[in-house]
């Protein structure tokens, strides 16, 4: 007879990390494992030894963003504080739907990173560009011409000459399409 199935919810304290390791949908905080979406729960362990603790939806058609994946969004709004985003891809994979999320003025620096991320299809993801593979890969000048980085900081209008402060991404060169 098969166990029964254990539903858990975004923020669902699953277990304390000397019983399980974090797999995927979940995330740690304080020495817990939490579901950081809706689905059921899943253990698994090979060796002896210690489970991955789990959280999959019922479909898996949908991909969604987890805690330390790269993440190619486009920018909706912004202010003084923080940039509104739209997510598209996840690694290579372009999603069905787009999620949000939400890059921190003080989240665009190497240092004082956020370790856990909370998400669902309708929540808000807490982007960071922390890393020098990380930040702006293409802008659009006020023209509408496509700017061009000058240095890892700046990007420059080819038509106006202008320039404006981004915090430019330095692109892997496996990740380049040619």
């Amino acid at each position: 007879m098969a166990p029964p199935v254990r539903y858990c919810i975004p923020g669902e304290r699953l277990c304390n990390l000397e019983e399980g390791s974090p797999g995927s949908g979940t995330y740690t905080r304080h020495g817990y494992i939490f579901s950081s979406l809706a689905g059921c729960l899943t253990k698994s362990s090979e060796n002896g030894a210690l489970p991955v603790i789990s959280v999959m939806r019922e479909t898996e058609s949908q991909l969604l963003p987890d805690v330390g994946a790269i993440v190619t969004c486009k920018v909706s709004s912004i202010n003084s504080r923080f940039a509104k985003v739209h997510i598209l891809y996840v690694g290579s994979t372009p999603l069905k739907n787009s999620f949000r999320g939400t890059i921190r003025k003080e989240d665009v620096r190497a240092t004082e990173k956020d370790k856990i991320s909370l998400g669902d299809a309708q929540s808000n993801y807490l982007l960071t560009t922390a890393e020098n593979e990380l930040g702006v890969v293409v802008a659009h000048s006020e023209s509408g011409v496509q700017m061009v980085p000058i240095s890892w900081c700046e990007m420059q209008c080819p038509k106006t000459h202008t320039k404006e402060f981004r915090k430019v991404a330095r692109v892997q060169p496996e990740f380049l399409q040619t």
